[in-house]
């Protein structure tokens, strides 16, 4: 019976030891969120559509995190997926009032791929332009094209929009017209639209932050057409 009893023992730390969340800084599927681990404790931030947020931060039992006070605690899951959590608000009313009227914190949030952080992109875009700037294009080229491609799942939407435009017309400087046109083909069908008819596609903050790049897709398409 003992030894019955040890292991059992045994496998319900070992069971406590997995559910515990890996300390780190994590960012959410498509971008637009984070989640920060650390000390016992978590802290989620979001961007939803025209521009309202999520902003949350607790403590960790095991799996489970723990925000505000009784009687209105919003229980947050974290389930293990994909090298990441899949977070999940278990109380929703509670939860609810963390976040504006279009923004939620649910989601899969994910190691950021090697110099995908927000810092490293942060140094990669200066790099950039630092060479776009001087006309080394050669050299600009690679450093846009491994950002597209290595971050591209934790990549925010606009991001990734502005980043192809600004890769796209340095290949077009490089004579890579045929590149040009692969890097914006996901933009292609917004571009096409008239402004008057996308804009009603977005909430009106995310058009206004969106209505420059498809007008930089607009003239980038041009260029690599010729």
């Amino acid at each position: 019976m003992k030894r019955i009893l040890l292991s059992l023992a045994l496998a319900l730390a070992a069971s406590a030891a997995h559910a515990q969340i890996a300390p780190g800084d994590y960012i959410s599927e498509r971008g637009g969120g984070s989640l920060t681990v650390k000390d016992g404790g978590f802290e989620i931030s979001s961007v939803g559509a025209n521009g309202h947020t999520c902003g949350l931060d607790g403590n960790l039992k095991g799996s489970i995190g723990l925000a505000g006070e009784a009687p209105d605690i919003c229980r947050v899951e974290f389930k293990p997926k994909d090298g990441g959590y899949q977070v999940t608000p278990l109380t929703l009313e509670p939860c609810r009032t963390y976040c504006g009227a279009r923004a939620s914190f649910d989601g899969l949030y994910l190691k950021p791929a090697p110099g995908c952080a927000d810092s490293e992109r942060e140094a990669t875009q200066k790099e950039f332009k630092a060479a776009y700037d001087a006309k080394q294009y050669a050299k600009a080229e690679p450093l846009l094209a491994r950002q597209l491609k290595d971050c591209a799942r934790t990549l925010g939407w606009l991001e990734k929009a502005s980043t192809a435009n600004d890769l796209a017309i340095t290949q077009f400087h490089l004579n890579k017209k045929a590149d040009c046109l692969k890097t914006l083909q996901p933009l292609v069908k917004d571009a096409a639209k008239k402004d008057d008819v996308l804009k009603d596609d977005y909430p009106p903050s995310d058009w206004a932050d969106y209505q420059p790049v498809v007008k930089a897709t607009r003239t980038n398409l041009a260029l690599c057409r010729r």
